[in-house]
């Protein structure tokens, strides 16, 4: 089996061989990438919960371009804040570290990635012409105090980095299988953010799994349970819009309430976001009668995944 400091090794030498520069890797005077408020391939797909509503689909077109531009920034610049909170987070574990300790070195890669992930996505929201607040104000207020999570609670931290990387890498790469025909500036802003969020998600998968085996039975017994609300709570700063969002976008109470959570499919949806989650907290020991429990009032509970990434029409 390979051991923890060798995954880490591989981890930081992929970051080293791939990786992805913002402006670089991006051709943003491309004519093709230019962003025009006519342009239907905003309209937003199926696979955006928003996207099949009622609602949406009986606005008129120009409506719905307006409204798609509006949600695909909107779900960038959150994309954008919840980074810069992993970032800071990211440099306040790793001062703490000791000389030869290897998180040091990768830790430092992803910081570095997140960076150009912040630059790519807030020249995106730049160019779309919207001026999107991004995240509520409530998490706005405290985000400068999550990263200090990093330094005290750092297993709670990297929970945290996980409820946030994976739902929109869940939600990215629905879109993208789906193969609806997308505005290919943000193909390709998420094309680049798959495939090094992967490299990211992997690491907090792995850092859970050896830094749990370590922990006190009462801390493991506490974070158990502290998992699904971590993981709901974020979950719902990702991708439920906020309450400016809903109002600039001009969505009825009715139809958020709907769409996030009370629709079958949404359901469905908001489940199959964690079915990876659920695989990690059955390895690592946190799946246990309370936190099942807690996973179903969150309503977030269901199979675990086979393996990681597993489509979830495999999984159904």
């Amino acid at each position: 089996m390979t051991s923890y400091r060798e995954t880490l090794q591989t981890l930081s030498e992929a970051s080293v061989h791939q990786h992805f520069d913002a402006f670089l890797d991006i051709d943003w005077d491309n004519p093709d990438f230019a962003i025009r408020a006519d342009d239907q391939r905003w309209v937003l797909p199926e696979a955006d919960a928003l996207g099949r509503t009622e609602w949406y689909c009986s606005l008129p077109l120009q409506r719905q371009i307006e409204v798609g531009l509006y949600r695909q920034a909107n779900v960038t610049k959150v994309g954008l804040q919840f980074e810069q909170v992993l970032i800071s987070g990211l440099m306040a574990y790793a001062f703490r570290l000791r000389n030869g300790n290897p998180e040091f070195r990768y830790t430092t890669h992803e910081a570095t990635e997140e960076c150009h992930h912040t630059q790519m996505f807030q020249e995106f929201v730049n160019r779309s012409g919207v001026d999107v607040a991004g995240s509520g104000r409530l998490f706005r207020r405290v985000a400068p105090f999550l990263p200090l999570a990093a330094a005290v609670v750092p297993a709670g931290f990297f929970m945290g980095v996980l409820a946030g990387e994976e739902p929109i890498d869940h939600v990215q790469k629905t879109i993208l299988r789906a193969g609806d025909e997308l505005h290919p500036l943000l193909q390709r802003i998420m094309q680049i953010h798959i495939a090094e969020e992967a490299r990211h998600i992997g690491f907090a998968h792995q850092y859970l799994q050896h830094h749990s085996l370590n922990l006190r039975r009462v801390d493991r017994f506490v974070l158990s349970l502290a998992f699904p609300i971590i993981m709901r709570v974020l979950c719902d700063v990702i991708l439920v819009p906020s309450k400016q969002a809903r109002k600039d976008m001009g969505i009825p109470r009715s139809v958020v309430k709907d769409v996030y959570w009370r629709q079958p499919h949404s359901r469905k949806m908001l489940r199959d976001l964690f079915a990876d989650v659920r695989m990690l907290a059955e390895e690592i020991g946190m799946m246990n009668r309370a936190s099942r429990a807690v996973w179903r009032l969150c309503k977030i509970d269901g199979r675990p995944a086979r393996f990681r990434s597993e489509p979830a029409s495999a999984a159904s």
